[in-house]
């Protein structure tokens, strides 16, 4: 399965986040979280540190809690594979306001560039499909990014959005790693906002 990866992540993820508007963003792993917090560090951004796979979930509650709140996720391959299952549960909760962002590399960079399912054999558009999430596709040109950033943006969720990227490496921009002050500052901005 493997492909050429096309498009530029951090560009990507920086067209994304100036279109957000006052949508929640949730970050999984490394290279999300990095990509997000480059593009401009918001109280509404949810970096997720050491809870792989949780991303999804992570969401999918907050969408549920949050139903008049657009809410994204900014996720990584391998994190989404390590949560897959996550998909059947949103899939049958159908939260509307919820968009899904896969950057697919194909590959597990936080732990050694090695080829990932996604370049093998696996499809993370195609088992959101299977999941029961009737909106889920996989982009590869930059022709097709502004339709990806309409859908996960506005689209009726739940929507699940694969960008095949490059697997480069951007300068690491850390946001801070300190759980507390992130729950804290991000509840109080969702809060205020609602």
């Amino acid at each position: 399965m493997t492909t050429d990866c096309m498009l530029d992540r951090r560009r990507l993820v920086k067209a994304l986040m100036r279109q957000r508007g006052d949508a929640a963003v949730v970050t999984g792993l490394g290279a999300p979280t990095y990509d997000c917090f480059a593009a401009g560090d918001s109280n509404l951004n949810f970096y997720l540190w050491g809870g792989m796979g949780g991303a999804a979930m992570l969401g999918l509650g907050l969408a549920l809690a949050q139903p008049d709140r657009r809410v994204i996720v900014v996720t990584g391959d391998g994190e989404m594979m390590m949560g897959i299952g996550s998909l059947g549960t949103i899939a049958a909760q159908m939260p509307t306001n919820l968009g899904i962002l896969v950057l697919d590399n194909e590959m597990f960079g936080e732990t050694g560039q090695q080829v990932g399912l996604t370049g093998v054999q696996s499809g993370i558009a195609e088992m959101a499909l299977g999941a029961g999430i009737s909106r889920a596709f996989t982009i590869r040109e930059e022709s097709e990014v502004a339709e990806l950033i309409m859908a996960v943006t506005e689209g009726k969720g739940p929507i699940v959005c694969v960008a095949k990227v490059q697997s480069g490496k951007d300068p690491v921009a850390l946001p801070s790693c300190d759980g507390v002050l992130l729950h804290h500052r991000f509840r109080k901005a969702v809060i205020s906002s609602s």
